[in-house]
């Protein structure tokens, strides 16, 4: 890519404007974000169904099998306590597959970053659409999980309704994270690393099958850090209908994960293009 075509605000030539690592304004995102919309759109059942069968499996199989033996948890079936987690793990998978699969091959196989930021888009603002539209992905699988407990009896309404804006920034954390995975990736095979070491994991700490509080006192400490045990914390009480406890503590663990992944992402994005 000959960076020199590009040219600042002021007409002044610059070989460093599209390689920006941060945005160059608020809205530049936008175009990205709908880009991968359009191409999305032509494929949307497909894609929702892909991104559904998992977790309803996990929901239904484990929640009506394993649910006749265990009965209930926390004074809820297990079915309702397995519910809130299974959104909030359904947002996970979603924002982190679909930042990691999908955005490494716009990145590296099709190279539409590069065709991208030929236009007045920096690299920054391709790097935020990415991360946008990844969690936009992810709102849909824990919105659609979320609709069939509450339709199935298994989440409250309308407290339910709380759990929305956690599961918008559960997207946007677990897609930065995930967005710095694909900066470092050769190849798609060094995805399945992220996903054995530390969603997997995750997944079975983070109190969605089981509540925290049957972990031992060190590994409760390690899970308290983690971002899918901050959002099961909000989201299974907002879909029990049950008073939220220290969520300004867990929102800003989000939030941390969210902006912290990102600035780490754009930067490491930033010297893998600059190559």
């Amino acid at each position: 890519m000959d960076a020199r075509t590009y040219d600042t605000h002021d007409g002044t030539p610059s070989a460093q404007q599209p390689f920006a690592a941060f945005p160059a304004n608020a809205v530049n995102w936008i175009a990205v974000w709908r880009r991968n919309y359009l191409v999305w759109k032509k494929l949307a059942l497909a894609s929702m169904f892909g991104n559904l069968a998992d977790p309803m499996i996990y929901l239904f199989g484990l929640g009506l099998g394993l649910g006749l033996m265990v009965g209930h948890v926390d004074g809820v079936s297990y079915i309702a306590f397995l519910a809130a987690g299974t959104a909030a793990s359904s947002v996970m998978m979603s924002a982190s597959f679909e930042a990691m699969y999908s955005g490494f091959s716009r990145m590296h196989v099709q190279r539409t970053w590069e065709a991208i930021m030929h236009t007045p888009l920096s690299l920054g603002d391709v790097v935020l659409g990415e991360v946008a539209w990844a969690a936009s992905k992810s709102v849909l699988s824990g919105i659609a999980i979320m609709l069939v407990a509450g339709a199935l009896g298994y989440a409250s309404f309308p407290s339910m309704l709380l759990a929305l804006p956690v599961i918008v920034l559960a997207g946007l954390a677990f897609a930065s994270v995930a967005m710095i995975v694909t900066a470092l990736a050769p190849s798609y095979d060094f995805f399945m690393f992220y996903q054995t070491l530390v969603l997997t994991p995750m997944l079975l700490l983070s109190g969605v099958f089981f509540p925290t509080s049957q972990l031992p006192a060190a590994a409760q400490i390690v899970t308290a850090a983690l971002p899918l045990a901050n959002a099961v914390e909000l989201i299974r009480p907002a879909m029990l209908g049950r008073p939220l406890e220290h969520a300004l503590l867990h929102v800003s663990v989000l939030a941390a994960y969210a902006v912290g992944g990102f600035i780490v992402s754009a930067i490491l994005f930033r010297r893998r293009m600059m190559k």
